[in-house]
């Protein structure tokens, strides 16, 4: 029998972004998501039955056969829903040199919270270099903002907050 956490649905990739992170991005899109902020630049994604399978090794390989690529994008959908699979995904793109940047609607606090407690959380937490937190909130958007949506959203530096035992914003 297959292991499913080899398996991300998905509702798509993008092979190659300069909007989803900093350098060139290979962007994963998470299929399903409970959180349905109003608003929604991916609504279609909120399905939990949508989207396609891929396994973690299609999608690593896929970004393999792009010498040009800084990192990868683990966006949504909500892809700590996804967190076991993700996380595998996540820890073989850093194994590889790859930095990753994941987005999330739930406060770093609440996934540190959570992290010994919902399976995978952990994983895909210390795999992130870089996360972007937070619902977004219609009246807070602002497009002038860089690698987020609404201005209560926060891009912090994982590697260093974990180090820290603090929350450290990227800078």
């Amino acid at each position: 029998m297959r292991d499913m956490s080899t398996q991300i649905r998905i509702a798509g990739i993008i092979e190659e972004s300069i909007v989803d992170g900093p350098g060139i991005r290979f962007v994963v899109f998470a299929q399903g998501c409970g959180h349905k902020c109003p608003g929604c630049h991916n609504p279609h994604t909120h399905s939990f039955d949508g989207g396609s399978l891929i396994e973690v090794e299609e999608a690593i390989k896929q970004m393999r056969n792009n010498p040009l690529l800084d990192g990868i994008t683990l966006s949504g959908g909500e892809p700590f829903e996804q967190a076991a699979a993700m996380g595998e995904l996540a820890f073989r793109a850093r194994l590889l040199g790859y930095n990753v940047m994941t987005y999330t609607g739930y406060t770093y606090e609440y996934i540190l919270e959570n992290q010994d407690i919902i399976s995978g959380w952990r994983k895909l937490l210390e795999n992130t270099d870089t996360l972007v937190d937070g619902r977004f909130e219609l009246d807070k958007k602002n497009l002038l903002l860089r690698f987020k949506g609404s201005e209560n959203q926060r891009i912090i530096n994982v590697r260093k907050s974990l180090l820290e035992g603090r929350m450290v914003l990227a800078e």
